[in-house]
C-alpha cells in the first residue's frame, strides 16, 4: 500500500489479492462475485476507491458506461497515475486489457491534459484464435 498513514485491513488484502490472480481490468461487480459474501458492496466499493487514490488500481469507463479497475504496472501514487495509456475491450469475451502503448497528444497552448481515457473494441487475440 503506497499510503503509509492509512491503516492495512484483512479486506483490503483480500481484494488487492484478487488484483494480484486476474489478469486485466476488472468490474465491482466481478470483485463482488469473486470474493462472495466475505464482505459487502459498500466495502468494495470504499477498497476501489482507495485503491485509486494510492495509485495501486486505475479506473477504466468502459464503453458500457461500467467503471474497470485494472492493477497499475508503475509507480503511481494519489497526484500522477501513469495510466495514459490505450485499453481493449473484446467484444467476445468482454474482457478489458491494458495495451502497452502509450498515447501521445499535443494539445494547444495553455492547455493541460490530467487525464484520458481511451478504449479500443474489437476482437481479443485470444477469442481470435477460436
Amino acid at each position: 500500500m503506497s499510503n503509509k498513514n492509512r491503516r492495512h485491513t484483512k479486506t483490503q488484502q483480500m481484494v488487492l489479492d484478487y488484483f494480484e490472480n486476474t489478469d486485466g481490468a476488472v468490474s465491482h461487480e466481478m470483485v463482488e462475485k469473486s470474493l462472495g459474501d466475505s464482505m459487502n458492496r459498500v466495502t468494495i466499493y470504499r477498497i476501489l476507491n482507495r485503491f485509486e487514490e494510492d495509485g495501486i488500481v486505475h479506473k477504466i469507463v468502459g464503453d458500457d458506461g461500467v467503471s474497470y479497475y485494472a492493477r497499475c504496472e508503475s509507480a503511481c501514487d494519489h497526484d500522477h497515475h501513469h495510466d495514459n495509456h490505450i485499453h481493449f475491450r473484446c467484444e467476445k469475451c468482454n474482457s478489458i486489457n491494458c495495451l502497452e502503448q502509450s498515447i501521445s497528444i499535443d494539445l494547444p497552448k495553455n492547455y493541460q491534459m490530467t487525464n484520458i481515457n481511451f478504449l479500443i473494441t474489437g476482437i481479443c487475440a485470444s477469442c481470435n484464435k477460436e
